[in-house]
């Protein structure tokens, strides 16, 4: 009884989170729903028993990602008419997601008998009294080392030219040179001038 109340309470923060993240219109009021509603998915994994999904999803997406937009956000000073502009301008598109992402919960609600009758086989069977989290790791760096090690080289890559791509010579900003301004003299930056009675400068 514990459980589906709680169930449902993480369900309902989750639910009203999300929506607010799509639906409010000061971006930073967004990102810090967008933290909540990760805690609450977090909350969920937990009791699913999947500790290490939890775990993964606070430390990555709250720890680093969220917080990371939360930053961007606040000091980029984002512009919400642009924002309004976008959304007016792709409606359509998201209406069309959206109708499609409710045909698949619809599809997949319907069916929920067929696929929890579904089994998982694996290869090499788990041992009784392994945690879920020792099972993946069992699994991740002895089944799939090959294909995990390929996947960090290739994430490794993307890293590398997103950076090449953003980095370029900013020839219109001001530098600061330490040896021109320790060996700047007086007479180069100071000028006086002997200004006559009832004359100005020319």
């Amino acid at each position: 009884m514990i459980a589906t109340i709680l169930f449902y309470l993480f369900a309902f923060v989750l639910t009203g989170s999300a929506l607010a993240v799509v639906t409010l219109r000061n971006p930073v009021h967004s990102v810090l729903f967008l933290i909540l509603a990760f805690f609450n998915a977090a909350a969920l994994f937990v009791m699913l028993g999947a500790e290490f999904l939890a775990m993964l999803l606070v430390i990555v997406y709250v720890g680093a990602v969220a917080v990371l937009f939360l930053f961007v956000v606040m000091m980029l000073n984002v512009d919400v008419e642009s924002f309004r502009r976008g959304l007016t301008r792709y409606s359509s598109a998201g209406f069309v997601v959206a109708a499609f992402l409710l045909a698949q919960m619809f599809i997949l609600f319907t069916n929920m008998d067929k696929i929890s009758a579904m089994k998982l086989h694996l290869k090499t069977p788990i041992k009784e009294g392994v945690t879920n989290t020792a099972a993946l790791g069992q699994v991740i760096y002895t089944n799939y080392a090959l294909a995990f090690e390929v996947s960090g080289m290739i994430l490794l890559v993307a890293m590398i030219g997103a950076i090449a791509l953003c980095f370029y010579p900013r020839n219109r900003m001001r530098k600061q040179n330490i040896n021109a301004q320790v060996n700047r003299k007086r007479k180069d930056t100071l000028e006086i001038v002997k200004v006559q009675t009832g004359k100005g400068i020319a």
